[in-house]
């Protein structure tokens, strides 16, 4: 017997102690070793599951995301032009109000400067009509102080009156 071929007793003691090795194993070793595996296949499965279903969830918020962004553009453009609208309007308001006002500022002044005009007419017009007065009455002085024209002024007076 040599060192490579082994004797008939030695392979029956060998072949019985690997069954026994074997057996122990398949028994004990294996179911949880192959249980173990399985766990970790459904794990594993499990996982690329929820990455999967995650990742079509992402896809889904993604796009909704872009929706509420679309809808949030939308929203500022109208509320640009509503503001847009709005100011218009205002200023327009405030414009016409400003017109309005300017033009009763300019008739209440209008007025107010032929009240002034018909005031200074009156006024100088008494006015002409006393230094008309007191250059009659000094003309009349003057020409009364004669006691012929104070009679020549009677008799007209008179004819004046009579007719």
């Amino acid at each position: 017997m040599g060192l490579l071929t082994p004797s008939g007793g030695l392979l029956f003691w060998m072949t019985i102690a690997f069954a026994v090795v074997f057996f122990v194993l398949a028994k004990f070793a294996f179911p949880a070793i192959l249980g173990s595996v399985e766990k970790r296949e459904n794990y594993i499965d499990t996982q690329l599951d929820a990455a999967r279903a995650a990742e079509i969830r992402i896809a889904g918020i993604e796009e909704e995301g872009k929706k509420i962004i679309a809808d949030a553009e939308r929203e500022k453009v109208n509320i640009l032009k509503d503001a847009a609208a709005s100011r218009d309007k205002i200023v327009g308001d405030a414009q016409q109000t400003a017109q309005e006002e300017a033009a009763r500022i300019i008739a209440e002044a209008k007025k107010l400067a032929n009240e002034e005009k018909e005031a200074i007419l009156a006024s100088a017009r008494g006015e002409v009509a006393m230094i008309a007065m007191q250059m009659a009455t000094k003309v009349l002085r003057g020409q009364l102080d004669d006691e012929q024209a104070q009679k020549t002024l009677q008799e007209i007076l008179a004819g004046e009156v009579k007719s």
